[in-house]
């Protein structure tokens, strides 16, 4: 048999667990399946022709919220060119209205409901002893003579039944990868179907630490656990942790989903010790309105979640990822504007602004009309307006999520956000009031240059806040050198650095200044030197204006001072992404 698994990423350096996981479990039949793996951003004809040309009798997607549509136009033309190719779907996009979807489109032969690692090898077997009855193959909906027939709801699996998934996979490294140490979750959310499978299952810590051992071996990038709240079990997550510290390669990080306000003590003490960039942990927070929480089933205590997520930032050794979600039932825009200045100072290294997706099988569905939920028909489902918050306000939103990506997520406007939102009464306000300004001049229309970005963000300050505007141009300046040596400057932007030419060369050549501030360049040539790092002379004292903007203390009047900052290119914050700096004297 000819066998294809496919599905379409989001992106080009996501991979597909779900399509591993089924062809290792799917063992026997191994030499006859081949992955074949898109993106939504692959034209429709590409996809076609590179399927077209293996000629499989048997093809399955691999489908979700972000590619079903595309998945099913695909899967019309496939058909016309493959007519004998029997064409299953599975995944969580198919798993819930499966028979809607074989009476809507007759180019779908079998939908595989719930996990598909067993249901998938049972098919197999199936189709190689050409035995024509699928009735006793639990977990699947089928068309025969026209009638739809469903089966038994199938069993869930031993996880350690599942061979690790990566044995066979080319050049792991500079890969990001997706892994899984347990399925299901403790908890109800109601926008969420991850609650629909109450019962968690874990794989045994031996199995974990094997697999684990394959990836720091092969010198991964990135590995993202997968699973919906990895610290539900204290002894299974600690333990993991543990590992991974002990086991550290240097090179691969880590990604967790996490509950933060359950991590406790020795879980903390732990993780203070973990190396920077280790870890990175995304904190599902949603809404800090106790309200809402209580509609949604959501458990949380944002006062002791604050408190932990405080500590963790702290030890600056793991990157925090904290997520919010616009259009939650109950909640509108003043309880939103709430949620976000709350989460906001508590200052993640990313906060990502969400929007409600309605997703079949999920309770948030079920309860729609009770809720006065209305969103688009069509995948992901992204909520339109309810009875709290209308379609106009949902606008403002996206608009302050683009401003938020641009200026707070990037992290290339670090000082300069935290100085300029100090002139507003709350976060919130000041990226509303951006949003207002970036939309009024038609900016969401165009692509911007990392320059353009800053000379918009100059002019916003000097429209809405007119004062100090000295110290915010050095503070972009700053801003501006934290990630890179500048070579190209706006033209609102001047350096005082020609008038201090001989003592920035005197400093490069001085060698007791390179090991004090520069050790890995110690053995290299003052222009060398120059390339790796740069000294900017500011006309004002810029490290006490940081400092003050760290300890959230009032900036006051500022002298006019000559101060030289030494950006080291090559010591970079693993957190932060941003280059070492030190106040040096020429």
């Amino acid at each position: 048999m000819n066998i294809i698994l496919s599905t379409l990423n989001a992106k080009y350096i996501h991979t597909s667990l779900a399509l591993r996981s089924i062809k290792a479990y799917c063992n026997d039949f191994k030499d006859d399946i081949k992955i074949l793996e898109f993106t939504i951003n692959h034209q429709e004809n590409y996809i076609l022709n590179e399927i077209f040309k293996n000629k499989p009798d048997i093809l399955a997607f691999s489908c979700y919220i972000w590619n079903i549509e595309q998945t099913i136009d695909l899967v019309r033309e496939l058909k016309k060119v493959l007519p004998s190719t029997s064409i299953i779907l599975g995944g969580p996009e198919v798993s819930y209205d499966g028979e809607e979807l074989l009476k809507s489109y007759k180019e779908i032969d079998i939908i595989v409901s719930g996990e598909g690692e067993e249901t998938f090898y049972e098919l197999l077997r199936n189709y190689k002893d050409n035995n024509g009855d699928l009735s006793d193959i639990e977990g699947i909906i089928y068309r025969i003579d026209g009638k739809i027939i469903k089966t038994r709801e199938r069993k869930l699996l031993d996880l350690d039944d599942i061979p690790f998934p990566y044995e066979d996979f080319d050049d792991l490294s500079n890969q990001i990868l997706y892994y899984e140490s347990s399925r299901g979750c403790p908890y109800q959310c109601q926008y969420c179907l991850s609650s629909r499978d109450k019962k968690v299952r874990f794989l045994s810590l031996e199995r974990v630490f094997s697999d684990l051992q394959y990836f720091l071996k092969e010198n991964v990038k990135q590995v993202k656990f997968v699973d919906r709240t990895f610290n539900c079990n204290k002894k299974h997550s600690l333990s993991i942790w543990k590992y991974l510290m002990e086991n550290d390669n240097g090179k691969t990080n880590f990604h967790f989903e996490i509950s933060a306000d359950i991590l406790d003590d020795e879980t903390l003490e732990l993780l203070a010790k973990a190396r920077p960039s280790l870890f990175q942990f995304e904190i599902g927070i949603q809404t800090t309105n106790i309200d809402v929480l209580s509609t949604i089933e959501r458990k949380m205590d944002f006062d002791k979640l604050s408190n932990i997520v405080k500590r963790i930032k702290s030890n600056k050794n793991i990157h925090q990822h904290l997520d919010l979600i616009a259009g939650l039932p109950g909640e509108d825009y003043n309880s939103f504007k709430r949620s976000f200045n709350d989460v906001y100072s508590l200052y993640p290294e990313k906060l990502q602004l969400g929007f409600l997706k309605v997703l079949k099988g999920s309770k948030m569905r079920h309860n729609k009309d009770e809720y006065g939920l209305v969103y688009k028909d069509k995948a992901p489902y992204e909520i339109l307006f309810t009875k709290e918050l209308s379609y106009r306000e949902l606008l403002k939103l996206k608009m302050i999520e683009e401003m938020l990506e641009i200026y707070y997520n990037s992290g290339h406007f670090y000082y300069s956000i935290r100085y300029i939102s100090s002139y507003f009464d709350s976060p919130f306000d000041f990226y509303e009031a951006l949003a207002d300004y970036w939309e009024s001049r038609g900016f969401h229309h165009i692509n911007h240059s990392k320059l353009s970005l800053f000379t918009n963000l100059l002019n916003f300050y000097q429209e809405k806040i007119n004062k100090n505007e000295k110290i915010f141009k050095e503070l972009l300046k700053f801003d501006m050198y934290l990630h890179e040596k500048v070579k190209k400057f706006p033209d609102w932007m001047f350096s005082i650095n020609e008038k201090y030419k001989m003592e920035i060369r005197d400093f490069y050549n001085n060698e007791e200044n390179i090991k004090n501030y520069l050790p890995k360049l110690i053995d290299c040539s003052p222009k060398v030197i120059s390339r790796r790092a740069h000294l900017e002379i500011f006309p004002i004292n810029i490290t006490d204006i940081i400092k003050n903007i760290e300890l959230e203390r009032e900036i006051g009047e500022v002298k006019e001072e000559a101060a030289a900052v030494l950006f080291d290119y090559l010591s970079k914050d693993e957190i932060l992404g941003h280059a070492s700096f030190y106040k040096v004297i020429i």
